[in-house]
């Protein structure tokens, strides 16, 4: 007999239990807290007392396992309204009760909180009817807070040595469903939004609301913490529509709606609409072009490895060696860096990969080298906006290799402005020509095939598209050459100006010496006068009519 109400005991209850456990996503419920027995056991609660007596030595045969076979520990809510729940503890106490045991006790203490203790005592005759059979003792009295970690400790009356059982639990905290809307300290809020890309806002609307009090929300870049970007509202309590439009900059994956309740060390709930947006992370890539440093700086904390890589025909990108990096929140730079357009720069973040090339602008490149073919010869022109060192190599590439066998390389330096020319020599038909700077710590090779046999075809850029040409180096020769050109001008001016007045100048029978009583001697030339012909218009020298004279060189 007894067997068989020891299994129907244990039955029922293993059928609480499991009841219990299949309510962990909503927590049972109860009106009133308080003490519980076995059916035909009958139990009232009695004071514990400051000072017990000392534990006595217990029966032959009593020991813990046969006297406590199972204790159990879980949660429920008291709930006096919708949002105004509080967490209760139950300790549940399966016992071998013998005649030597006349209650229990239970006792319950956290960090920093005085002890709190129970005793619940059988009445004389129900336990001599209920001695040698399994009972069980509920009690939910003991309020928690959450998250509160609780020593318990479970034990006869009266108090054998060594026959107590002890456990410890940890309350739950603000995780599920269930308190965050009918605790206080849990309740956040529903957040429900919609999106408009083109306008960049967000609707967002609040459900479930802590009751007679305002609401808070923002937009925030979740890190350590959420840190505001600027666009807040409040939302009233007297509002009918809780409801309100704030408006983002870029769609960050970190970039989340915020929102609590307007009182002290509210509880905050976060939704992050974006973040799934990834490739977000990726444009902000820097370049300074005066110290050749290609820098990134992550605008929300991922976990990502980034590398340098060069962009191939087939679009793919090739890691540089030793430039992986693997980074959270740091800034990664890499210094003295080759702007050119295959030079790029690749993410790995989860399984996935991007590529962006920030140097596919040309006016960022700063060299060019080109080819051209005449006359049997090929001519390399190499120029550049900086003063740099290349490497220049002649190579067979195999068909359908992606290497380049070398068969010749030299090494060339090019000042700023300064363009300087190769030749190159000998039969170059299906041969390859790759360019590397070297006085930089990342490059990228540029391998230009000169596939075509015929040396007088147009002209062809080996290594770039651009084809630019540097005018400063003609304005100093432009400058000589109209400068002499307005100085001989010039000089023939004031030459013809000279000889023109000279002819205007008068002769040697003027007026004024006519006036004096000069008498020029016109038979003869004066000793001055030496290769110049003296002509005079007077009737003395020779019957002229007028009274001018002209000087006439010869």
């Amino acid at each position: 007999m007894i067997p068989l109400v020891t299994f129907l005991t244990v039955s029922c209850f293993l059928g609480l239990s499991v009841t219990a456990a299949g309510a962990a996503a909503g927590l049972e419920r109860i009106e009133h807290c308080g003490t519980r027995c076995s059916q035909g056991l009958r139990c009232r609660t009695k004071p514990h007392s400051f000072f017990p007596p000392p534990c006595q030595n217990p029966a032959e045969g009593l020991t813990v396992s046969s006297t406590f076979p199972n204790v159990s520990l879980s949660t429920v809510l008291r709930c006096e309204g919708p949002q105004r729940c509080s967490l209760h503890l139950r300790v549940s106490a399966t016992l071998q009760l013998a005649d030597s045991i006349h209650g229990v006790s239970i006792c319950t203490v956290s960090p920093g909180i005085i002890q709190s203790c129970q005793d619940f005592m059988f009445t004389k005759a129900s336990r001599g009817r209920m001695s040698g059979k399994l009972v069980e003792v509920d009690s939910d009295c003991t309020k928690i807070a959450l998250g509160q970690r609780v020593a318990v400790t479970v034990k006869t009356v009266p108090s054998y040595c060594g026959i107590d059982w002890r456990g410890t639990y940890e309350a739950p905290g603000c995780v599920s469903d269930d308190l965050k809307r009918h605790v206080p300290e849990c309740i956040t809020g529903r957040l429900s939004y919609d999106m408009d890309p083109q306008k960049k806002q967000l609707s967002v609307r609040v459900t479930d609301m802590r009751e007679g009090h305002d609401y808070h929300l923002r937009l925030c870049r979740r890190d350590f913490i959420c840190i505001g970007t600027g666009a807040k509202t409040l939302i009233k309590k007297e509002e009918a529509v809780k409801s309100a439009v704030l408006p983002y900059s870029r769609p960050l994956p970190c970039l989340c709606i915020e929102g609590w309740s307007a009182f002290v060390d509210a509880p905050r709930v976060q939704v992050c609409p974006f973040k799934d947006r990834l490739e977000e992370l990726w444009l902000g890539i820097n370049f300074d072009p005066f110290e050749g440093t290609l820098s990134w700086e992550p605008a929300c904390p991922v976990t990502a490895t980034v590398s340098l890589c060069r962009a191939t025909e087939s679009g793919s990108c090739t890691d540089l060696p030793g430039t992986s990096r693997n980074v959270t929140r740091e800034k990664v730079s890499f210094t003295k860096v080759d702007p050119q357009p295959q030079l790029c720069m690749k993410f790995a973040s989860h399984s996935s990969s991007w590529t962006r090339c920030p140097f596919v602008d040309e006016s960022l490149q700063v060299w060019e080298a080109v080819v051209t073919g005449r006359l049997g010869r090929w001519d390399v022109w190499m120029s550049s906006r900086v003063a740099a060192t290349f490497s220049v190599q002649l190579c067979d590439k195999p068909e359908g290799s992606t290497t380049c066998r070398t068969l010749e390389t030299c090494t060339v330096h090019v000042e700023k402005h300064k363009p300087v020319g190769l030749n190159l020599a000998g039969e170059l038909c299906k041969s390859c020509l790759q360019v590397t700077r070297t006085d930089v710590n990342f490059s990228v090779p540029f391998v230009h095939c000169l596939d075509q046999c015929d040396p007088s075809s147009p002209v062809k850029p080996a290594i770039s598209a651009w084809a630019s040409w540097d005018f400063s180096l003609l304005i100093a020769p432009v400058g000589v050459f109209l400068s002499a050109v307005i100085a001989v001008a010039l000089s023939l001016h004031l030459l013809v100006t000279m000889n023109q007045r000279r002819k205007q100048m008068p002769g040697c029978c003027s007026t004024s010496e006519k006036k004096t009583g000069a008498t020029p001697d016109c038979a003869g030339a004066d000793s001055h006068a030496k290769s110049e012909l003296l002509v005079l218009d007077s009737p003395r020298c020779g019957g002229a009519t007028t009274k001018e004279a002209n000087l006439i060189t010869v």
